[in-house]
């Protein structure tokens, strides 16, 4: 959920990393088989046309570039060409997407105008006869779903904060807003034309925008694990909260690539695909790839290509003259310096026709794609604290988060960060300057306003930046968000600070969380 401006800002943070030109099924972090999908078979990359050399200098760009990569699934000519994780991300995990929720909203609403049910030159308030105001604007009256489609509405501002704050349904609240353009006639990118696309579905339908893609989409595509955030109305968020694996990032762009056909099954078809893709609106002039054009949730690219994308980075690009798809998860400020470091480097090692074989060249992307890891903070692992302040009881004052005492516990391996609060024990297990993963996913006791509200697993580091500090990372690893907790003991006085990674690369910005603060029990 987010304008332009809150989408493009960036944060750089810790992180290990596995990842590789992967053929085998690998162990996953539980202790299960996690198998790669069978639908995308895996090739060498000169095998089909792509230069080992070219990925080689993507992934070196990106290492350099401040920006913290997460994941990225490269396609061409159907094939994984190569794929990566900085760990502590890996490859059977889900990944908050953002606005890249966008394009599968965008999908179902093409699957539902193939089955005959769905006109989008239909009036939105046609869906809600009893959720209409009682004397809607000529502009309300003349908005369409092909208007919410390409973000034409003629709402003057995003119509999502709105109804995040409102205590009537989100359908209500929306045709409430005022609609200041004739719609078909101002662009504005507005989170929650995307919801009404969802909320139009289970009109129609009766049906969840996950509930009516789970036989039409997931499924075909062997999308598994996947969850949605849900309004107040139990209606799935449609313009964000949709959590995949990087490689169903990668098959949704491969299915718009084949024209909306899958294995034989037509699944959109070819018309909605180009018009869906296409170029249908202006969008933001003088802003890079932001101003290439919109089609029907989709962005226009330089280069011939169009893409989905997501907040921080989040990107489905579909490249239709090199038949290639890439996606991408990250956490960046400035998603224009991806965008140019994919165009630079990835999209000349595209060539027609098949390349040579380069064994050397191969080697060493595998082994730069093994490495892949996201910085880590170091300092001391060893401290005499660690002996005094080993399983001590902190009574914690009073607090926002109702956490009445917390415990380290320290060992060889790292340390576990346990708290209480009113709601029960929540545990923690951190690496020496290594990331260790929580396998359980969990609900953060400590989030900063608006960030990490679903469960998910956990990866955390420590290490002593000082004699008397203990500084402990996280990654919330089916986010793109971090967190820097820093414990200062000062004799029996403990004081704990927060720092949110989105928070970290805001210049100017504070992150809104009191310190806790807590004497030694006993």
């Amino acid at each position: 959920m987010n304008t332009m401006q809150s989408r493009r800002h960036f944060i750089k943070n810790a992180g290990i990393g596995l990842a590789g030109i992967g053929f085998l099924p690998v162990l996953g972090p539980i202790g299960q088989l996690w198998r790669p999908s069978v639908l995308l078979p895996h090739a060498l990359p000169e095998s089909q046309g792509v230069s080992s050399g070219g990925i080689l200098s993507f992934i070196e760009a990106a290492n350099a570039s401040g920006i913290s990569w997460h994941s990225f699934v490269l396609l061409r000519h159907g094939h994984i060409v190569a794929e990566g994780w900085w760990n502590p991300y890996a490859a059977e995990f889900t990944h908050s997407l953002y606005s890249l929720s966008k394009s599968f909203t965008s999908t179902a609403i093409g699957m539902l105008v193939k089955e005959g049910k769905l006109d989008i030159q239909s009036p939105v308030v046609s869906f809600f006869p009893k959720d209409v105001p009682a004397n809607p604007s000529s502009n309300l009256q003349k908005m369409t779903v092909k208007h919410l489609l390409t973000m034409n509405t003629g709402n003057g501002a995003d119509t999502m904060p709105p109804m995040l704050k409102s205590n009537k349904t989100w359908v209500q609240t929306f045709l409430e807003q005022p609609v200041d353009f004739e719609p078909g006639t101002h662009f504005l990118y507005n989170t929650g034309a995307t919801y009404m696309l969802g909320a139009i579905l289970h009109a129609v339908t009766g049906q969840t925008l996950e509930r009516y893609l789970a036989p039409r989409l997931f499924e075909p595509l062997d999308i598994t694990g996947y969850d949605w955030e849900t309004s107040p109305q139990g209606l799935n968020t449609a313009g964000y909260g949709l959590r995949v694996k990087t490689t169903d990032i990668a098959k949704l762009g491969q299915l718009y690539l084949q024209k909306g056909k899958w294995n034989g099954k037509t699944l959109l078809t070819e018309s909605w695909v180009k018009d869906a893709t296409g170029y249908q609106t202006s969008s933001q002039q003088g802003n890079g790839d932001w101003a290439q054009g919109y089609g029907y949730q989709f962005w226009q690219c330089r280069h011939g290509a169009y893409r989905g994308d997501g907040a921080f980075g989040q990107y489905c690009i579909v490249m239709p003259g090199k038949d290639a798809v890439l996606a991408v998860t990250s956490q960046t400020a400035d998603m224009q310096q991806s965008l140019n470091i994919i165009w630079e480097h990835l999209l000349p090692a595209l060539h027609d026709g098949v390349l040579p074989d380069n064994p050397s060249e191969q080697a060493a992307l595998k082994t730069a794609l093994g490495r892949l890891a996201l910085p880590v903070v170091t300092g001391n692992t060893a401290n005499d604290m660690a002996s005094r302040y080993n399983r001590k009881t902190w009574t914690l004052d009073k607090n926002d988060f109702n956490a009445t005492s917390m415990q380290f516990d320290f060992s060889p391996a790292g340390c576990t960060w346990t708290t209480q609060t009113a709601e029960g024990v929540a545990s923690i297990r951190l690496g020496w300057e290594k990331w260790m993963l929580n396998k359980e996913r969990q609900l953060y006791k400590f989030p900063e306003v608006g960030l990490n509200h679903q469960p998910t697993k956990v990866a955390g580091t420590a290490t002593w930046i000082n004699n008397n500090t203990l500084q402990l990372n996280l990654r919330f690893v089916e986010t793109l968000h971090g967190d820097r907790i820093q414990c200062v003991f000062e004799g029996d006085k403990l004081t704990v600070t927060f720092l949110d990674s989105l928070t970290a690369m805001s210049a100017g910005k504070v992150d809104s969380r009191k310190p806790l603060s807590g004497v030694m029990k006993g």
